[in-house]
This record gives C-alpha cells, structure tokens and sequence, in this order.
C-alpha cells in the first residue's frame, strides 16, 4: 500500500514540477526582457498558454524525469542540491534533444544559448518543485512502520 500511495505522490510531484517549469518557459517567451511586463495579456489567454507550455514540458521531460525519480527512490536521495541539478540536467537535455546534431562533427547547430539558458533553469525549478513535493521523502516508503514496545509478561 506505500508504494501505491508513493507512486501517486511520485506523478503528483511530477506534475507540479513540470507546471513549474511550463510557468518559467512560458514568462521567458512572453516577457523576454522583463522591461515591458504590460502586454495587455488577458488571464484566460495566459491560462492557456501556460498550460500549453505545461503539455509542452511534461511530454519532454516524462522519461528523463522518471529516470531521476527511479534513482532517488532506489537510493533514498533527499538532497535538494541534487535535485536542482538534476533538473538542470534533464532541462538541457530535453532542449538538446530537438537541436539538430551533427555526428560528423559532433556538434549541435543551432543552439540559442538563451533558450539553452531558460530550459536549464526551468529544470532548475522543476527540480526544487519536485523535492519539495515528493523529494524530501525519497525511499521512506521502504522503512517497516515503527514497532509498539513490548509489554513485559507478568
């Protein structure tokens, strides 16, 4: 029944990472320089962006994160800075990935570096999120719930 209950606390931590993240693409493609934040954006038009971004970062990012989450579980890994940069990395990888690559060379062509930079912070906060929600208690699910002490026979 722990494990049940981990697994649904597993995809529910997911999902607020990856709304996390969709939240920190998204304000970096709509307010790229932060110098004008009045774009007469309406709150329904920003719902659905967002949750655009949130289909968008959650289809990228569902392997690599549950890669994470099967390793943090295994080896009951509670470190927030782990988890930081293993957003990170999974943000890099998952912009990495839908940049073309040149084997020849092994080179990517065309990498931004500011959308190299967002996707890595994105991941940043997906990851905090994420040991915020479920991380804290990684591999806790595994431990036999406390004995009562034995009363001594009279």
């Amino acid at each position: 029944m722990a494990l049940v209950v981990r697994i649904l606390v597993i995809l529910f931590g997911f999902a607020c990472a990856s709304l996390a993240a969709a939240a920190v693409v998204v304000s970096a493609v709509v307010f790229p320089q932060f110098t004008d934040i009045d774009l007469d954006i309406d709150e329904q038009t920003r719902s659905v962006i967002v949750a655009f971004g949130f289909i968008f970062v959650s289809g990228f990012a569902l392997l690599p994160a549950m890669i994470m989450a099967l390793i943090t579980e295994a080896f009951a890994v509670r470190s927030l800075v782990f988890y930081a940069v293993g957003g990170a990395l999974v943000g890099a990888a998952c912009y990495l990935s839908i940049v073309p690559f040149d084997p020849g060379t092994f080179t990517f062509h065309g990498i931004v570096h500011r959308e190299l930079e967002v996707m890595t912070g994105a991941g940043i906060v997906a990851g905090f999120v994420y040991w915020f929600v479920a991380g804290r208690s990684a591999g806790r699910w595994r431990r036999p719930p406390p004995t009562p002490p034995r009363m001594a026979p009279r």
